[in-house]
């Protein structure tokens, strides 16, 4: 089944920022959407890349700026 993106607020190949929050202090730097993943429990969630190290995670959109 296909990933509906009309709902994610960034697109696949985008730079994005990772936010710093309770776990993180700071920033981890840029990362690149790599996949767009199906919204869970109402949360819109991708995989990204950091452009740094290559690290792959999946975060949800609202960590991300």
């Amino acid at each position: 089944m296909p990933v509906r993106t009309s709902t994610h607020k960034f697109k696949l190949g985008q730079s994005v920022q990772l936010l710093a929050n309770e776990a993180r202090l700071k920033p981890l730097g840029t990362f690149e959407v790599i996949r767009i993943l199906p919204t869970e429990h109402g949360h819109r969630q991708y995989r990204i890349r950091s452009l740094l190290d290559r690290h792959e995670r999946v975060v949800m959109e609202v960590e991300l700026a």
